[in-house]
């Protein structure tokens, strides 16, 4: 075969491979644009996404604290949101505690992000790793990839426990890498819950707490604990391990 019938063999390889991925685009692209537009057209939702891009705690809380049981719909929208609009977890996360009490705030978070880190995953799996690459490109990402491609256990519990990379960009890779959704699912929620549980604390305790307060500080040093250990977390280098 020539060059040319080979360059015309890949370019139909490469359209056939394009037209049974449509359903998954679509539903990609579909779950994006759905979620922009229920983010525009509900105005809690929309002041709740836009308090939280700019990170305003104490706005996230005066608006929830008014809102009563129905906040508890616009608080699991909000973090189903953060799939397609990324802004910092553990802003909600301390909100729910703050307006719902540590044990209810706690739960409803630890199913409400598990539902938005398997929405991710599914949106990284549907538009493909070229996609993926292409809107975040470089060198962590690169690293994040090869390594979760690699099955590790180890490191799937890691990005979780450790805040190394945004929440959902893990999801993302995952699912464009085929890393088995089980697996991704029960390390996604074991991962993430001490960090949940002292954020969700440390937010229903706002209104006690104070400067000298020692679980202020306890809190505060658990926080410092995790973030030194992602100096010891090697991404380009995680060994393949058993689901």
């Amino acid at each position: 075969m020539d060059s040319a019938q080979e360059n015309t063999h890949a370019s139909g390889h490469e359209r056939e491979s394009l037209r049974d991925r449509l359903p998954e685009l679509a539903f990609a692209f579909g779950g994006i644009l759905a979620t922009g537009a229920v983010v525009a057209l509900v105005p809690d939702l929309r002041h709740a996404v836009s308090l939280a891009l700019h990170g305003d705690l104490k706005g996230l809380h005066e608006q929830f604290k008014h809102l009563g049981a129905g906040g508890v719909a616009l608080l699991l929208a909000l973090i189903l949101a953060h799939a397609v609009l990324l802004y910092p977890t553990e802003i909600v996360t301390a909100t729910a505690g703050f307006v719902y009490g540590f044990l209810p705030g706690l739960a409803l978070v630890t199913v409400g992000w598990l539902a938005s880190a398997l929405l991710a995953y599914l949106l990284g799996r549907a538009l493909g790793r070229p996609f993926i690459h292409s809107i975040f490109g470089g060198r962590r990402f690169a690293n994040l990839e090869r390594a979760v491609a690699r099955g590790g256990i180890t490191l799937l519990l890691a990005v979780r426990l450790i805040p190394i990379v945004p929440f959902s960009l893990t999801g993302y890779v995952a699912g464009a890498v085929r890393v088995p959704l089980w697996r991704f699912g029960w390390t996604t929620v074991l991962g993430y819950l001490p960090l949940t549980v002292l954020i969700a604390y440390l937010g229903s305790q706002a209104e006690s707490l104070s400067v000298g307060d020692p679980r202020l500080w306890i809190g505060v040093a658990a926080l410092v604990v995790l973030l030194a250990a992602a100096r010891f977390v090697k991404l380009e280098r995680t060994p393949s391990e058993p689901t």
